[in-house]
């Protein structure tokens, strides 16, 4: 049987020491420790990751003594107040709390280029989505005249100058706003032979058009459609 010299017992003893201090240290868990490192879940914080998947937070509760929000402050920066823009818009947004008048505006004039221009390619199904029945069926009997005719006409969509809301009410649950719109385009209209008939393809023309769209404030459709047109002298 052998023997450790002094030295050999003084690591010894200290090893065992270190060891249980780590021990101490390391093999306790306080609950304050970072969760392993997850790859797949990294871009998420923690309070995210302990969500469940299926909960959708709410609006939060307006605090005793807070400032309500105006509902109609975008509508009064729009239209002057008392005027009858002003009530209008506001009885749409009264139906509608989804409802921004610049947001429309912005979407009916991405209307109108699209409807110009597919009437004058015949885009029926275009049409059909942007039309209310009565303008469609106009819209798509002037087409089948102008193709029983071979005529066609040749568009060039230059842009809008302006877009004003010049009206808008409820009609029961139907939102109907009134713009005026002024645009530029250059269109011509050729025969079976290719002869202009009317129009000039070269020529930019400025064009004024009265449109009312409309749309169901009960729909969950929050598309807006055309429901009369009325051209500017």
């Amino acid at each position: 049987m052998g023997f450790f010299d002094f030295g050999t017992i003084f690591f010894l003893v200290a090893a065992v020491v270190i060891f249980f201090q780590l021990r101490n240290v390391l093999g306790r868990r306080t609950g304050s420790e970072r969760p392993p490192f997850d790859p797949y879940t990294a871009g998420r914080t923690r309070d995210d990751a302990q969500k469940p998947e299926n909960v959708v937070s709410l609006p939060r509760k307006r605090a005793p003594g807070e400032p309500a929000i105006d509902a109609y402050a975008a509508i009064d920066a729009f239209a002057k107040p008392d005027t009858d823009l002003n009530k209008g818009l506001r009885g749409i947004k009264d139906n509608d709390p989804a409802f921004d008048p610049k947001t429309f505006v912005d979407g009916a004039k991405m209307a109108y280029e699209m409807i110009v221009m597919a009437y004058a390619d015949g885009d029926r199904k275009t049409l059909k989505n942007l039309l209310s029945r009565e303008v469609y069926d106009g819209f798509v009997a002037a087409i089948g005249d102008r193709e029983a005719k071979s005529e066609k006409i040749q568009s060039s969509f230059v842009g809008i100058d302006k877009a004003d809301i010049v009206s808008a009410e409820m009609k029961g649950s139907e939102a109907h706003i009134t713009l005026r719109i002024v645009s530029e385009l250059i269109s011509a209209t050729r025969d079976k032979a290719g002869a202009v008939i009317d129009g000039d393809p070269e020529t930019v023309a400025e064009v004024k058009d009265v449109w009312t769209f409309a749309r169901d404030t009960r729909s969950r459709d929050p598309n807006w459609k055309l429901v009369a047109t009325e051209e500017e002298d």
